[in-house]
């Protein structure tokens, strides 16, 4: 059968069912490594976890925007870096297995064979030839390898840098010792360390979670989360902290994101505070940023978790104090931190305020955190909203020491506490007065207390950070092995560089072992090891990496997938550099993105990358939401049961009832979910690309409907039919041959060009198929140059490269639209012509008018009263507001307002 015989009209099926498949045999999107001083552009999705229930419409968002920015980049001259690879480690997959029995390594290579496919079936442009998978042991042996080299490196504080372990000083009275105590130094001060802390542990899931995956006490799954002591794998982010900082400033991020890690690393100035403890030799230690308050102090509170909390515990207070911290073992931080209802046990002992010799009670409260500050807060309930909870559910005196700078501004300590800035209270009895003057300006006295302090031997100054440390472990099946081993003698050595990878073992049961231990406890043959050299025994740690490990180095492995000596070369990941753009959800603010910029600082410092920082640009896609209904009940109905009635009320077809329409995220629970293979086979992959995009920009919210979709549908059907003869849909349609055109066609494809190449380097998506829509509205019914069309079909490729490859093709081009060169941008093209006004009135758009493009704003003035007639009482005494284009200084918009002078 001829080709053309099989066309009856714009078949998108056909044409995109041939196009993926010429793309995938010729390898259209394969990307060679860049030459010295070739022009690169590396742009990339973040990293995603293939699950089971494949992609809904949501999910290519972000990855239509990178792909259409790597097209857009591909054509303007750059060798552009587009891959994609799978986390594919982690919690879910095991989940499965423990559900299912089936080994999460085959359940993951069935998803990973559906994303793919479904990529493909969007078009995304991807070199399929750099693909990585995070669970392979070729890729995880280099997760291994640099968590190595981590684990062989110290934080060098006087110089803010990482520095390898065979650099770390060592004190002469350690090496007095030999080498065993010398070894226990060098443990001590690794960027990788062992030892016993307080996580997050879900007995459901038996694992540990970090604190960004625990809300509100709970696991993303609902499962909840109690706080234990268990032996963790830990790395010092926090020695970062400063860097983490540093490096925000030169990014081009989201502020918001930003914000939040600026936040979360927490940087605060202030000073520690010594409480001597009534029958103690050893005071409490406190942090605080507002030294002012010092006299205000009524009680200390010591967090459930510190260490030696039962030093200050009296034989009286002993059994409720232990139940106590027993029950608080069961709340998470953020529950216990942000919760109204402020709880707490008295310890039985007192401490005596430095400042004023006033003597507190000590309680233990699980408001108070043992990684804040140092463990215990001096409680001010006058000026602290959580200690005055506190205070007031306890009955302890509320003293104020500060003041609204204004004295005639009434303040009720009973009420609420007062917080503000304000002016010192110097009425309280003791020795403060020495410290500070009644009236002083709060800010004033925080200084002059902190000074007094110093001086008087009880304080220090301090800079804290509220980010802590990175428990690494998790107690879980399915992840990288921990290349350490544990030996009896109580020494933990790291393997031989040489032995990587270490390979993960099989199993039958996925559960975990119990005892803090994951699946991996019952692989006895594998945990068990013997020194060969001298019989020593010992085991394999059974924890393994969280699934951040692989996500944190992955854009370096792109650049040289292939390498089987090392984990990319130098020339590769220089010739890339750090990635240009990066695309993906705002919720990995503090995770992914916190991680990967540590490993990479670290990394840097040790020599191994040629930068330290991972992502130049940063776009956070919006969400995508769907509707679901729900009846006067509550319970779910699926979306396919509900009809719109005439009135617009929404009614259960098979009840009869009335039901609400809700707008909210897509899950299989609420049974909204769309997949793009339903909306492909009904509407085509191109017309899926372009309504998605055109939903609104990027970083926006979207409200999916599936109809919606027709009006791209028609756009493309409307390209069809201007672009491919009437009588032969395999030839071009003969006006489209033509070496002339109106010069209206040659402004709109020069407005075409110009907005659209603004558009997509502004990353404004939206609005490039805007211009697309205004192109064919002013091109359909002329005739176009070959040339033009050529240029037309170059700009649409982005955005519908289905149906562009295809024209492209009829218009007898012999290579790909994806090897044309972009159009270029004439900013004087057509200058000495007419352009198109808007005329609004009011504000209002009414006509749109061609005038001279060179015409003087007397010209327009006088235009736009004439044409404003129609919407004017009177053409006396209006204002006319003309705005022209920055670049070339054309007329766009003449707006003209009522009754002004």
């Amino acid at each position: 059968m001829s080709l053309k015989a099989e066309r009856t009209g714009y078949d998108f099926t056909a044409i995109e069912e041939r196009w993926r498949r010429i793309w995938r045999e010729q390898k259209t999107y394969k990307t060679p490594d860049p030459e010295p001083g070739q022009r690169t552009f590396y742009v990339l999705d973040m990293f995603p976890f293939p699950s089971g229930y494949g992609l809904h419409v949501g999910h290519p968002v972000g990855y239509l925007a990178t792909d259409i920015v790597a097209r857009y980049r591909r054509a303007s001259g750059d060798l552009v870096l587009h891959p994609m690879g799978w986390d594919s480690f982690g919690l879910p997959a095991e989940q499965h297995a423990i559900r299912t029995g089936e080994h999460p390594r085959d359940a993951i290579g069935r998803n990973i064979e559906n994303y793919r496919r479904q990529m493909e079936l969007i078009g995304l442009s991807y070199d399929w030839d750099r693909e990585i998978t995070t669970s392979e042991p070729e890729y995880y042996h280099w997760t291994q390898f640099l968590f190595l080299k981590l684990y062989d490196a110290w934080f060098d504080e006087s110089a803010q840098r990482a520095r390898s372990i065979d650099e770390l000083p060592i004190p002469d009275e350690i090496s007095d010792l030999g080498q065993s105590a010398i070894a226990k130094f060098r443990d001590s001060k690794r960027l990788v360390y062992f030892a016993s802390a307080p996580v997050n542990y879900c007995p459901e899931l038996g694992t540990v979670l970090a604190n960004e995956e625990v809300y509100d006490g709970r696991t993303e799954q609902g499962y909840e989360v109690i706080r234990i002591n268990l032996p963790q794998v830990i790395m010092r982010i926090s020695s970062f902290a400063e860097r983490l900082l540093a490096g925000l400033e030169g990014l081009d991020w989201p502020e918001g994101i930003k914000e939040t890690q600026r936040n979360w690393i927490g940087r605060s100035e202030g000073v520690e505070l010594d409480f001597d403890v009534e029958g103690h030799d050893r005071p409490i230690t406190v942090y605080t940023t507002r030294a002012e308050t010092l006299a205000g102090v009524t009680f200390l509170a010591v967090a459930p978790e510190v260490k030696d909390v039962n030093r200050f515990v009296t034989d009286e207070h002993r059994e409720k104090v232990a139940a106590y911290i027993g029950a608080s073992a069961r709340r998470s931080d953020l529950s216990r931190t942000t919760s109204r209802e402020k709880t707490g046990e008295f310890t039985g002992s007192y401490a005596i305020n430095p400042l004023t010799g006033r003597r507190s009670p000590i309680f233990v409260a699980d408001y108070v955190l043992a990684d804040h500050g140092t463990g215990a807060v001096m409680g001010v309930p006058a000026h602290d909203e959580r200690d005055w909870e506190f205070a007031h559910l306890y009955g302890i005196e509320v003293i104020p020491v500060v003041r609204p700078t204004d004295p005639t501004i009434p303040v009720s300590i009973k009420a609420a506490a007062f917080v503000d800035a304000g002016a010192m209270i110097a009425e309280a009895p003791g020795p403060h007065n020495k410290a500070y003057r009644e009236g002083q300006p709060s800010g004033e006295a925080r200084s002059s207390l902190t000074s007094y302090a110093i001086h008087n031997g009880f304080g220090r100054r301090s800079v804290r950070y509220n980010i802590r440390d990175w428990i690494f472990a998790r107690q879980r099946y399915w992840g990288e092995p921990i290349p350490v081993i544990h030996w009896e003698d109580g020494e933990t050595t790291a393997l031989n560089y040489g032995d990587l990878p270490l390979l993960l073992p099989h199993v039958e049961d996925f559960k975990p072992a119990g005892g803090g231990k994951s699946a991996l406890g019952r692989a006895v043959d594998w945990i068990n090891v013997v020194d060969p050299a001298t019989g020593r025994r010992g085991v394999r740690e059974t924890a393994t990496m969280p699934n951040w490990a692989g996500s944190c180095w992955y854009p370096l492995r792109f650049t040289d997938p292939h390498n089987e000596k090392g984990f990319a070369s130098w020339e590769m990941m220089q010739a890339w550099g750090p990635v240009d753009l990066y695309i993906g959800g705002a919720e990995h603010a503090t995770l992914h993105l916190l991680y990967s910029r540590f490993w990479y600082l670290a990394l840097y410092d040790l020599g191994l990358i040629p930068y330290a920082e991972p992502f130049k640009k940063l776009v956070n896609q919006g969400m995508l939401v769907s509707f679901a209904y729900k009846n006067a009940r509550g319970v779910v109905i699926a979306v396919d049961e509900v009809i719109e009635a005439e009135d617009g009320r929404f009614v259960h077809q098979s009840s009869g009832e009335l039901v609400e329409r809700i707008t909210t995220k897509m899950s299989k629970s609420l049974r909204n979910v769309v997949t793009p293979d339903e909306v492909i086979a009904r509407f085509g992959s191109d017309a899926f690309r372009m309504f998605l995009m055109f939903m609104g920009p990027v970083e926006g919210p979207r409200v999916w409907e599936t109809d919606k979709v027709a009006s791209t549908a028609r756009l493309l059907k409307r390209i069809w039919s201007f672009s491919v003869s009437a009588e032969d849909e395999t030839q071009p349609r003969e006006w489209c041959a033509r070496e002339e055109q109106p010069r209206k066609v040659t402004r709109a494809l020069v407005t075409l060009v110009k907005e659209v190449s603004s558009d997509l380097e502004n990353i404004r998506l939206n609005t490039c198929v805007s211009e697309i829509m205004k192109f064919m509205n002013v091109v359909e019914h002329l005739p176009i140059s070959k040339e033009a069309h050529r240029e037309f079909l170059v700009v649409l490729n982005p955005f519908a490269p289905f149906l562009a490859e295809e024209l492209w093709s009829i218009l007898g081009e012999k290579s790909s639209v994806n090897k044309a060169a972009w159009p270029a941008v004439s900013a004087n093209a057509e200058m000495d012509d007419t352009v198109n006004v808007v005329l609004q009135v009011s504000g209002r758009k009414r006509v749109e008018v061609e005038v001279d493009a060179n015409a003087d704003d007397e010209r327009l003035h006088s235009i736009a009263v004439a044409l404003a007639k129609p919407w004017l009482e009177a053409t006396a005494g209006v204002k006319v507001i003309i705005v022209r284009d920055k670049a070339t200084g054309r007329p766009k918009l003449v707006n003209v307002v009522r009754g002004a002078a």
